[in-house]
């Protein structure tokens, strides 16, 4: 399994109607252990999340049915992967 972060531009015309159905996509996926975390930039302009998937491919497959990708959202986006070494949440390798 492999880390990534993408990052997406808003439309921000359609934010306001999207967004719970996005909140709601971005959830149901941290429950299932796909999203670590999510959330919008301070500036409202776009927004981060951080997803693991067994790599670039599947990643595609799953961001590919978030509804602001469906209805028209997202201006841009961004998928690098990212190899998280330090955090409270990362297990302690031995």
């Amino acid at each position: 399994m492999a880390w990534f972060l993408v990052e997406i531009t808003y439309v921000q015309e359609k934010l306001a109607d999207v967004r719970p159905r996005h909140r709601k996509f971005l959830s149901d996926l941290a429950d299932q252990g796909v999203v670590a975390l999510g959330g919008p930039l301070g500036d409202g302009s776009g927004g981060i999340s951080m997803y693991q998937a067994d790599d670039e491919a599947a990643l595609l497959e799953i961001i590919n049915q978030d509804p602001y990708h469906l209805e028209g959202v997202v201006a841009e986006r961004t998928v690098r992967e990212f190899k998280p070494v330090i955090g409270a949440w990362i297990p302690k390798e031995d």
